[in-house]
């Protein structure tokens, strides 16, 4: 550990977005070079939180000249750790200095009052890499894939779908629509219902409430941190005489050609349809014909069903990371 003796660790608070820009925007190369994501637009975010001196977290310092940043945000009861990052000219120093950010704030977050649930999704990093830090503070580890899909340079649309989109004949009383404004409840209800018993639950608890659904569909749909959300390739199926969603997919822009799936899901009543398969090769060919080069999405590893699904539309897993969680709770105990 002699790289945590040349460290200087710092309160996040008291540097400027000035300071930090060049450190960020060498980290969103890396997010480009790796996942394919364009992450101007978060950086641009975070920025401006950091100029508002409001994120609690830390900055590394070697020698004076900064190499490393962390931070959390607070939401209610719960912590999330939103990022750690560094860099150095030994990559194996990189990783201590990484290490060392997250020893600081995860002690941060265990004397933090009221704080009873910590949740993490770092997908720079390969599954195992950082989990020294997680592990002894207790957290469990939920290993993710991040899946891609790229269209062959001829093909018009996946699995041999011409540009007419083939579509998946629905019950006469299912309709397929293009997502609005409108079904933001709806869609809140349909994620709190489909996640009931699911081990993504036991990651984000978001999907607990219908509060939290509402919470997260907001933040993918008003939010950058999943790139920017396309309604015009995202998907609901509705039920007629009642207009109730029964499935949906979302899809949001992390490139200029790469689309991300942020949400794919399909209400308990209505599962065994292959209305799930059936929403994603559509919107799969509607984003070949905007011209969309590729497609990411992240799934669970223990979810082997949907990972069988993607596998079987033609995607492939990219990088393998993890979902970290502490729960101290009193429910959880």
């Amino acid at each position: 550990m002699t790289v945590a003796t040349q460290l200087e660790i710092l309160d996040l608070r008291h540097f400027s977005a000035r300071q930090l820009r060049s450190l960020l925007e060498t980290e969103a190369r890396i997010w480009e070079n790796r996942l394919r994501w364009d992450y101007r637009g978060s950086t641009e975010l975070l920025l401006q939180y950091l100029d508002s001196r409001v994120l609690p977290g830390f900055v590394a310092l070697d020698r004076g000249r900064i190499c490393g940043y962390t931070f959390c945000v607070y939401e209610g009861h719960k912590a999330v750790v939103g990022d750690v990052y560094a860099i150095a000219n030994d990559p194996e120093q990189a990783l201590q200095t990484t290490r060392v950010l997250l020893h600081r704030l995860l002690d941060l977050l265990h004397h933090s009052p009221n704080v009873d649930r910590i949740e993490s999704q770092l997908l720079l990093y390969d599954a195992g890499v950082i989990e020294g830090a997680f592990l002894e503070a207790g957290f469990a580890m939920h290993p993710r894939l991040f899946m891609e899909y790229n269209y062959a340079p001829a093909d018009s649309s996946p699995l041999g779908l011409n540009g007419s989109h083939a579509p998946h004949r629905f019950p006469s009383h299912i309709d397929l629509c293009h997502w609005s404004a409108g079904h933001y409840q709806a869609a809140a209800e349909l994620i709190h219902e489909s996640y009931i018993g699911h081990i993504d639950a036991l990651i984000n608890d978001q999907y607990c409430s219908l509060h939290g659904s509402l919470r997260f569909l907001h933040n993918i749909v008003r939010f950058p941190g999943c790139g920017v959300f396309e309604p015009a390739h995202s998907w609901v199926l509705r039920e007629q005489p009642s207009g109730a969603l029964v499935a949906m997919v979302l899809c949001s822009r992390v490139a200029d050609n790469v689309a991300h799936i942020t949400q794919l899901c399909v209400a308990p009543s209505h599962r065994g349809k292959a209305f799930g398969k059936a929403l994603l090769k559509h919107c799969m060919s509607h984003l070949s014909d905007s011209g969309f080069k590729a497609i990411t999405l992240t799934v669970t590893e223990a979810n082997q069903e949907a990972v069988k699904l993607y596998e079987n539309l033609g995607f492939f897993t990219r990088h393998r990371f993890d979902a970290m969680v502490l729960d101290r709770s009193p429910q959880s105990l």
